[in-house]
C-alpha cells in the first residue's frame, strides 16, 4: 500500500522551505496518489490568494518501509 500525507500551513515567508510548526493544517492521510493529489488540489485552491500557504503530498510509503522479520514490539 502506498500511503501519501497531505499537510500545510503558513511559511515565512514567500520563498521560505519551513512551515510555521504551530499553524500545520494536518489534510489527510491516503491510500493513493490519486486521492492525495485531489485533496492537495483543494487545499491549495481554497488558500490561492494567500502566497504565505503551501501545501504539500508526502509519499510515506518510500521513508517508512515494512518491518520484515522483525518483531515491532523489540524494533
Amino acid at each position: 500500500m502506498e500511503m501519501h500525507l497531505v499537510l500545510g500551513g503558513p511559511f515565512a515567508a514567500a520563498e521560505a522551505e519551513r512551515i510555521t510548526t504551530d499553524q500545520v493544517e494536518l489534510v489527510g492521510l491516503f491510500a493513493n496518489y490519486d486521492d492525495a493529489l485531489h485533496a492537495w488540489r483543494g487545499a491549495s485552491q481554497r488558500t490561492i490568494d494567500d502566497a504565505q500557504m503551501r501545501y504539500v503530498i508526502v509519499p510515506l510509503h518510500t521513508l517508512v518501509g515494512p518491518m520484515v522479520g522483525m518483531d515491532p514490539v523489540t524494533a
